[in-house]
């Protein structure tokens, strides 16, 4: 069941690891490259800088998400290979395998590497323009 519930894609970015990190750490910056347009806004200054920081989102259809800390069931993860010094290989996964709250299933079952690729391709134009 946890193979399905886990969907990557991935691809190589001519940007440096470093400048593609930024952008991933700054959820104010989200938005602009987010492939499932669910993202709405976050406010500046929350800025990313180690595992269990916490930071607030407002989604499109109108909730604020604290996210950080223990994860409710989902997971999203990057990971930057960096190919040279300024080309870097990125996997974006979405990993709901232990996702029970009922709210998410219907988006999470329709996050799929689809979405996670046309993240990747927004975030490649910023991160390759910077």
């Amino acid at each position: 069941m946890s193979g399905e519930r886990v969907v990557n894609a991935r691809r190589e970015i001519a940007a440096p690891a470093a400048t593609i990190f930024e952008l991933i750490a700054d959820p104010a910056r989200q938005p602009e490259w987010d492939g499932n347009d669910n993202l709405g806004h976050a406010p500046d200054g929350q800025r990313v800088r180690g595992v269990g920081d916490v930071f607030t989102m407002t989604l499109n259809d109108g909730p604020v998400r604290e996210q950080g800390g223990t994860p409710p069931g989902h997971l999203w993860r990057w990971e930057l290979e960096p190919l040279d010094a300024g080309r870097t290989l990125v996997t974006h996964t979405y990993d709901w395998a232990r996702l029970t709250d009922p709210q998410r299933l219907e988006r999470a079952r329709n996050t799929t590497a689809d979405s996670l690729r046309a993240s990747m391709d927004r975030l490649a134009v910023i991160a390759e323009g910077a």
